[in-house]
């Protein structure tokens, strides 16, 4: 029989993984009666794709990571930006919700275990958009108080600086391998796992779990 993971925290990315993200299909709504359907195909892609290049670079506010993703998928779509169009997305995200497999398995981890987000969110925002997750956190850690977005390193680091624990001690669950599982993975996190939402493919060589909703954990951990 497998040894199960034994943890002192299980950490988790918020947005995309416990948050529902719809974030690409906000912006593409804001260009819809001005771009063509191959324009909006380009520009949904794109958009997704320069967010984390943005992410890579010295950290700036959310809200403006978001604005240089859009204006840059309107330039690669040759649709004309409008300032305004990010500035709504933005507005928008304090009042997404969970996925509706988290509640119920979030307060059942939390019964057992620190519960702990490292988001990429903005610090106005990270706090109400946990809240509405259903279960108690131990701390909620964001990329504007790391001065770092994932993927970076430093975002991590940060998180187990705070957390005066060692990488091996936690177990981290996303639903993307590019912004969280790779990295973590750098760092010596064992116990990753992949919550596969269908965002991205899986990649097995930087998880060491694949689930489909966040009661797989729950089963992993024996609870």
């Amino acid at each position: 029989m497998s040894r199960r993971p034994d943890p002192r925290f299980l950490t988790f990315d918020m947005y995309g993984t416990l948050t529902d993200f719809p974030i690409g299909q906000a912006a593409e709504k804001r260009i819809e009666q001005v771009a063509s359907p191959a324009q909006r195909e380009l520009f949904r892609r794109r958009f997704a794709a320069y967010q984390l290049d943005e992410a890579m670079g010295d950290w700036r506010p959310y809200e403006e990571l978001i604005t240089r993703a859009f204006e840059r998928a309107c330039r690669a779509a040759g649709i004309a930006f409008r300032p305004e169009d990010p500035a709504e997305v933005f507005a928008e995200l304090p009042e997404w919700g969970p996925h509706p497999d988290v509640p119920k398995a979030l307060a059942r981890l939390a019964e057992h275990f620190p519960l702990v987000i490292l988001s990429n969110a903005a610090e106005q925002h990270a706090g109400r958009n946990a809240a509405l997750l259903g279960a108690p956190f131990h701390a909620v850690y964001t990329a504007e108080q790391a001065r770092a977005y994932k993927p970076r390193l430093g975002a991590f680091e940060f998180l187990y600086e705070r957390l005066d624990c060692r990488p091996e001690e936690t177990l981290h669950v996303s639903a993307s391998p590019r912004y969280d599982l790779q990295s973590a993975t750098d760092l010596g996190v064992r116990e990753t796992v992949y919550l596969n939402r269908g965002y991205e493919p899986s990649a097995p060589h930087c998880h060491a779990y694949e689930v489909t909703s966040l009661a797989g954990v729950v089963e992993i951990l024996g609870l």
